[in-house]
């Protein structure tokens, strides 16, 4: 019988003496799945992913890969496994092919295979200027792109990314974007990164964790519809206007913002459930309103991001100040 390969992680717990990383965490990726691991510093997000790796050991709870119990059947996972930490530790003193050629090595591949490996993860993460070179006079950027390539080369069911993109230029985080796209039709992705951006441009779902604890799953666009912008609309005007004024008393505007110092820009937010684009639209059309930019605001997960993230804190602090006073 043919088993999805996934990764479940059930009641995970993690302390280092009397703090807890890792709180009570559940949840499964199967594959396919490009998941964006998203929290604060200090949520949990590096912790975690050492322990699925096995890097760590939990202090309660499971993780198996593909059937495999991390804990009682450590290598079996480690197989399944690309792994990119934070910092992209690697041997400095190496060149960027002699580290490639030792990673192939330990990954058990020898001859051609071993070249034919080495040499794709070059072509794929775009290394060839730097093969000769040693590690330790790399930019941030390319250590991080040799990083990927070790975590690529055995073409592993996994990938574990912790910051992918960091330190990398525009044009190298879209190339490494597009790379993720491809490589995650048939495995599953973990990101762990604190771009929001490279959350919608590249993850199919999304887990906002804050002191080990998971706050929010779903969706790039289902979380971006939790936000305060989801269905807002924003107006650009041509000249001063009153723009508030024109639109007094509407009952399904609930907050107008204005945006910026030029008293031009305005973001519009409806009441929950309600839709604004179309009825402002016909106002401004049979009011004359000065309109050079009008358009939906789909939502903003930063904003989503924030607002779950800051009341997981507020609640955090009420409840330490309530054990203080008891």
């Amino acid at each position: 019988m043919w088993v999805v390969n996934m990764i479940e992680i059930s009641q995970l717990t993690k302390k280092f003496d009397s703090f807890t990383a890792v709180d009570d965490l559940s949840f499964k990726v199967a594959e396919g799945e490009v998941l964006g691991f998203l929290g604060p510093n200090g949520a949990g997000k590096s912790t975690t992913m050492k322990v699925i790796t096995g890097f760590l050991a939990p202090t309660h709870g499971s993780v198996t890969v593909d059937g495999h119990n991390i804990a009682t059947d450590p290598i079996a996972v480690k197989s399944l496994i690309g792994y990119l930490p934070e910092g992209a530790p690697s041997y400095p003193d190496m060149t960027t092919l002699e580290f490639l050629d030792f990673i192939a090595e330990v990954r058990g591949f020898t001859g051609e295979e071993k070249q034919r490996r080495i040499q794709k993860v070059i072509d794929d993460v775009e290394l060839g200027s730097v093969c000769h070179k040693t590690i330790d006079t790399l930019s941030k950027g390319f250590k991080r792109r040799v990083g990927l390539a070790q975590a690529i080369i055995h073409d592993p069911k996994v990938l574990i990314l912790d910051e992918p993109t960091d330190g990398l230029d525009p044009n190298q985080k879209h190339h490494v974007r597009q790379l993720i796209r491809n490589l995650a039709k048939d495995k599953i992705v973990i990101i762990s990164t604190h771009i929001l951006e490279e959350v919608s441009a590249v993850c199919s779902r999304a887990i906002i964790i804050a002191r080990g604890r998971i706050l929010a799953d779903g969706t790039p666009k289902e979380l971006e519809a939790r936000s305060a912008y989801h269905g807002a609309v924003s107006i650009r005007l041509t000249e001063d206007f009153d723009l508030p004024a024109a639109l007094a008393g509407d009952p399904d505007v609930r907050e107008i913002e204005q945006v910026g110092d030029s008293g031009r820009h305005f973001i519009l937010l409806p009441v929950a459930g309600r839709h604004l684009f179309n009825k402002v639209s016909e106002k401004s059309q049979n009011g004359h309103w000065p309109v050079a930019e009008f358009h939906m605001v789909e939502g903003l997960l930063e904003d989503y991001f924030r607002h779950v993230t800051q009341d997981s804190a507020l609640a955090n602090a009420g409840s330490i100040s309530t054990e203080q006073q008891g």
